[in-house]
Parts: C-alpha cells; sequence; structure tokens
C-alpha cells in the first residue's frame, strides 16, 4: 500500500466496528471529563479558603472555563457559587456536567459490554451510583465538597487501573486511550487557563505570597505539586507552565497526553510513527513536534492564554478527524455525542 493510498476501514478488525469504536472512545473521554470538572471546581473552592473575598469575581470564570456560558445565563443567571456548583455538578440538562458525564459514560459501556472487561463495567456502574446518589441528596454531598470532588476523582483513577489491567491492549484499548489522553491534555490545558480567567485577579498579584498559593494550588489540580517539586523545587510561573505544557514524562502534562494519543492512533491505523496516512496522524504528529520544540520563554512573553486557545483548536480539529475517518464513514448521521464535542 502506498503512502498516500488510505486504506479500507475493512481491514480494521471486524469486531471493532465504528460504532464500537465510537462507544468505547467517547466512554473514556466521558469519564475522564467528568474527573477533570471535579478538579476545576475543588481547586476553586480551596483558594476561596485562602480568599473569601474573591467569590464574586471567581465563579463566572471557571463556567467560562468549561465552554457553557450561554447555557448557565440561560438558565441561571446570576453566578453564585450555589449555582455554579450544582450546574457543573449533578444539572442532568447540561452535558458537561459531573452526573451527564458518568451517565454518557455508562451508556457507552453499556453498549459495548461484550468488548470491556466485566470488572471494567461494574466500577463504572458503582461510579454512577455513587454520583447519582449525591445528585438525589446533593446538600449532603456538597455538605463537604473537596470529600466528593476527590470521590470522583478517584472512581475515575480506579476505572482506568482496572481497564489497564483487565482489558487487552488491542485496539479496543487504544481507542480508549486515545479519548482519554486526547481529553486530559484538553482540561490540563484549560486548568493552565484558569490561572488567567479564574485565578489572577490583578497584575498587584503577581509575586505576592497569595500568587503563590494560586500556582500551588494550579498544580495541586493536576496531582502535579510533588512531581513539580521533585524536578523544579521552587514553584514558580515559568516553572508551572513548563512542568504542566511540554513535560514528556508527567502524565497529566499536554505534552505527555498528546504523545500517548499519537501513540494509540498509530497502532490503531497500522501507519509507522513519523509517517501519516490520516488527516488526524498529520495534525497530532505536528502538534507534538511543535511541542518538543517549543520553549517556555517564547510563550509566556507571546502570550499564555493565546497559545493555549490555539492548541486547544487544533486539539479539537484532530477530535473531529478522529470522527470522520474512524466514525463517520460507517455512520452517516452524526452522533449527538460527536456534536457535543465539536459544539463544546
Amino acid at each position: 500500500m502506498s503512502a498516500t493510498q488510505l486504506p479500507d476501514l475493512s481491514e480494521l478488525d471486524a469486531h471493532m466496528l465504528s460504532r464500537v469504536a465510537e462507544s468505547i472512545y467517547w466512554m473514556s473521554r466521558y469519564v475522564e471529563r467528568a474527573e477533570n470538572v471535579a478538579r476545576f471546581i475543588d481547586v476553586n473552592l480551596q483558594l476561596m479558603l485562602d480568599d473569601p473575598s474573591g467569590e464574586g469575581q471567581q465563579w463566572l470564570p471557571l463556567v467560562n472555563t468549561t465552554g457553557d456560558h450561554d447555557e448557565f445565563k440561560k438558565r441561571y443567571g446570576t453566578a453564585t457559587q450555589q449555582n455554579v456548583i450544582h450546574f457543573l455538578t449533578f444539572d442532568a440538562e447540561n452535558p458537561n456536567s459531573i452526573l451527564s458525564c458518568v451517565r454518557s459514560a455508562r451508556e457507552n459501556a453499556r453498549t459495548v459490554r461484550e468488548i470491556i472487561s466485566s470488572e471494567m463495567w461494574l466500577q463504572l456502574n458503582k461510579f454512577y451510583l455513587m454520583v447519582n446518589g449525591a445528585a438525589e441528596d446533593n446538600s449532603r454531598a456538597l455538605a463537604n465538597p473537596h470529600e466528593f470532588f476527590t470521590d470522583v476523582r478517584n472512581a475515575n483513577h480506579l476505572f482506568n487501573g482496572i481497564t489497564a489491567a483487565t482489558m487487552t491492549h488491542g485496539e479496543p484499548w487504544h481507542f480508549f486511550h486515545m479519548g482519554r489522553m486526547l481529553e486530559r491534555a484538553d482540561k490540563t490545558s484549560r486548568i493552565l487557563d484558569v490561572k488567567y480567567f479564574i485565578l489572577l485577579r490583578s497584575v498587584q498579584d503577581i509575586g505576592t505570597p497569595f500568587d503563590d498559593i494560586q500556582w500551588a494550588a494550579m498544580l495541586r489540580s493536576a496531582s502535579a505539586f510533588e512531581m513539580y517539586r521533585k524536578r523544579h523545587g521552587r514553584i514558580s510561573p515559568r516553572g508551572v507552565v513548563e512542568f504542566l505544557l511540554l513535560d514528556r514524562e508527567f502524565p497529566r502534562a499536554i505534552h505527555f497526553s498528546l504523545l500517548a494519543a499519537r501513540d494509540s492512533l498509530h497502532a490503531i491505523s497500522g501507519t509507522p510513527l513519523g509517517t501519516f496516512r490520516y488527516p488526524a496522524e498529520k495534525l497530532l504528529g505536528q502538534l507534538c513536534s511543535d511541542l518538543s520544540y517549543a520553549a517556555v520563554d517564547e510563550i509566556v512573553n507571546a502570550g499564555l492564554h493565546e497559545y493555549l486557545d490555539d492548541l486547544q483548536d487544533k486539539m479539537n480539529q484532530v477530535g473531529a478527524d478522529i470522527h470522520e475517518t474512524f466514525f463517520a464513514l460507517k455512520t452517516p448521521k452524526t452522533s449527538k455525542r460527536s456534536m457535543q464535542e465539536q459544539r463544546q
């Protein structure tokens, strides 16, 4: 087969029909998304403990960062702490709330039970029952919100660990892994953006003890505090950006995540690394190469937000290209899940 010839999708294993691949891919993205929304909210709550006076300025940007501003404003109006937490956590009509994400992940898993392990199905059911039960009595769950959001994060960690240990690492697993790492890279970029949209209230805060608290909270929101200190020692904005954006070894860093997604994409397609057959392979390879040669000082000086905004657009395009290559050709009607991702 020539390098320019697109292989017929029938070359994929017969059991990996596009419907199955899409369900596994979205199952992993939704579970990862639920965890990351929990991280967004929890880091904001922890910062509120250090600076209670900033409530009015911090909750609306949190909604902006998740991309749901218009929907929130139409249904809730004022961005109070209570409204934002309910919208992002338990609102069944918000497709990106923790409750909706876990429900969608479970529904995707239900359609591919013959592909995933029984342990995966049981853990995802437990995760769903925990979140659904909390939604039915959310006043009790939010009486100790840090504990609840920690439980959400741990439930996802357990699900990922069970998946790695019990699912054959063939094409289904690579679709799972690719979806999870793309979702993680996107949300880590948004966590970095939180510094400018939520945490940094004025230039007067730069270099102050409160600024240090913000950056430490940023690291903790990505479970990166201890690993950062081992690598860089003293916390600095430059060091945090370099670690979460460019590090090739830390599992929640954007560069690490995109490299892992790239490797799984090539494992699925069979295309050797360094070459491409599909648009997603080309764009993802370019992103990884750009990050390999990027310099943190150049990024910060040119504007971190602008850089991350462009990066998010390209990652969204990678997701759209994956849909067109592996899902859309065998599914003439674009799925509701895919439309949701493209909108976000």
